[in-house]
């Protein structure tokens, strides 16, 4: 018999770290692929034609462990190519979607709400409340335990 998945009740302070959760995102939002297809410009999509295609996994070497591991190419293409462009992050952008591009400009490393709120100009406050609420953003999890 398979034990059934025990969910983590630590509530969020502002030194948890934060990542984007992309298994949880995939298994709660059908348009995931979409809304990351929309953040590659009309010239990355065109550059990077055959790696962002259907589903397709690509191997990538983790750079301080030298470990080889697949990877979603879009997911890829996007922190490592388009996040990293100058106007990737805009000081106008909506919350939400600001913490979620800092966090793919960061290349998914997990950030503290403290750490956020310094770089994106915000208070950290707000920002834990928003992401310790009971709705999941774009997969926007605590990193407690990765």
């Amino acid at each position: 018999m398979v034990e059934p998945k025990k969910l983590s009740i630590v509530k969020p302070t502002l030194e948890t770290p934060f990542h984007i959760d992309f298994d949880w995102w995939r298994d709660h939002d059908r348009e995931w692929r979409v809304h990351l297809r929309s953040l590659l410009s009309p010239e990355a999509q065109e550059r990077f034609a055959d790696i962002i295609k259907g589903n397709d996994l690509i191997d990538w070497v983790d750079p301080e462990t030298a470990e080889v591991h697949q990877v979603d190419g879009l997911q890829h293409v996007v922190i490592t190519y388009s996040a990293q462009q100058e106007d990737f992050l805009d000081p106008h952008t909506a919350l939400v979607e600001a913490v979620f591009r800092l966090l793919l400009k960061n290349g998914n490393s997990p950030m503290t709400v403290v750490e956020m709120g310094e770089e994106l100009n915000r208070d950290p406050k707000s920002l834990l409340r928003m992401l310790s609420g009971v709705r999941v953003y774009r997969g926007i999890r605590p990193a407690v335990g990765r």
